[in-house]
């Protein structure tokens, strides 16, 4: 285990929502909440698209989006889908024949809005082809495209309008007999998306994709996003979530994971705390930090490591990390192990030394794990 434990006070009670499967991936029920990205490459390149794919994976995604916009990116996503090393979401709009294409094509789940797929003869085929291969639904609510008649009863995009929006496209669903689907109702309005996810998990039991939509840039649209997902994930409500950035897909996911870090909702990774520095330092922080995130980005064992400046806070956090450093004067500082003092380090000596350590830990809890799950077995 690692070193920082998560205590009663900091507990989250999440919605109850019924489990759906995105290929091998559980969404819903107790499941972990998993992150999403979307790719931004031309979908019929499948080198371009499966090399984004597996960047997104290797950062920790859990599932990746593709659009699917005609018949040469549902083409691709055979062979996409068969190397992928995560299941592939097919996103669809308007042309109901690519969802078939991509069902048949390997996509374990069909991102569609049944609203602009066409009449229920049309929905009807989508679904089938969905059951015939395997694969789950998203029904994809967004306010920038509600349809006509709800935005005449309302007068513009509301949580009210979002709504029954997802009501009716479950409806359409449920009608055929297919309840394989989970549901986001996004807006790149904060208020507007918290509201309709807050209605929305009020009205049904299926899982819900959380998600701010056209967020904006890496940090405008980090700062939202966190806002945002974080209220929602806070009160419970979320079962896998995407980050959507002006950025590359990779970023993405590492901002859904600290988000869900943040809140004690997923541990991967090391969670550096630090301090933003100042004239009390007693090395360069923001440098090592930043070369520490970039020499401990392989490690994925959940453990918490601090690097403070000097000894104003630096014991106390500390003491609540695996690893630690704080620092001192003349040159050197002191490094912690499980919250206690260990030993005297030159400050030139820092980096390597912490990432042996960091790798040491990072070894021995794995193998702690492995023998716990041995004799569980």
């Amino acid at each position: 285990m690692s070193h920082n434990p998560i205590r009663p006070w900091r507990d989250i009670e999440r919605r109850k929502s019924r489990q759906v499967m995105v290929g091998n991936v559980p969404v819903g029920g107790d499941a972990p909440i998993s992150v999403q990205t979307m790719t931004n490459t031309d979908s019929s390149d499948v080198k371009a698209t499966l090399g984004q794919v597996i960047a997104a994976a290797e950062a920790g995604a859990d599932i990746v989006r593709i659009s699917c916009p005609d018949v040469g990116a549902t083409a691709a996503l055979k062979e996409i889908t068969r190397e992928s090393p995560v299941p592939i979401v097919a996103d669809i709009h308007f042309h109901y024949k690519r969802a078939i294409e991509a069902a048949e094509a390997g996509a374990a789940c069909l991102r569609i809005n049944p609203g602009n797929i066409g009449d229920a003869g049309r929905v009807r085929d989508v679904v089938q082809a969905a059951k015939d291969h395997g694969c789950s639904i998203r029904i994809g609510v967004n306010a920038g495209s509600l349809e006509r008649h709800l935005l005449e009863k309302y007068g513009e995009p509301c949580p009210d309008a979002m709504v029954e929006s997802a009501l009716e496209h479950i409806r359409l669903l449920e009608d055929n007999d297919f309840r394989e689907y989970k549901i986001s109702v996004k807006a790149s309005d904060v208020f507007l998306s918290a509201a309709a996810y807050q209605g929305i998990a009020e009205a049904t039991d299926a899982p819900i994709h959380l998600g701010i939509t056209e967020a904006g840039g890496l940090v405008s649209g980090t700062i939202k996003s966190a806002i945002g997902l974080g209220n929602l994930l806070w009160s419970g409500i979320g079962d896998t979530i995407r980050v959507s950035l002006s950025a590359d897909p990779v970023e993405e996911v590492k901002v859904g994971f600290e988000i869900l870090k943040s809140l004690g909702l997923r541990h991967r990774g090391i969670n550096i705390i630090s301090c933003p520095s100042c004239a009390r330092q007693g090395f360069d922080v923001i440098k090592t930090v930043a070369t520490l995130e970039e020499r401990l980005a392989h490690i994925h064992t959940p453990m918490s490591l601090s690097i403070i400046g000097c000894v104003v806070n630096g014991p106390g956090e500390a003491l609540m990390t695996d690893v630690g450093f704080t620092g001192g004067g003349a040159g050197a500082g002191m490094v912690y192990v499980a919250g206690k003092q260990d030993h005297k380090l030159d400050n030139d000596k820092m980096v390597d030394h912490i990432v042996g350590l960091v790798e040491k830990r990072a070894a021995e809890i794995d193998a702690e794990a492995a023998a716990e799950a041995d004799a569980a077995e």
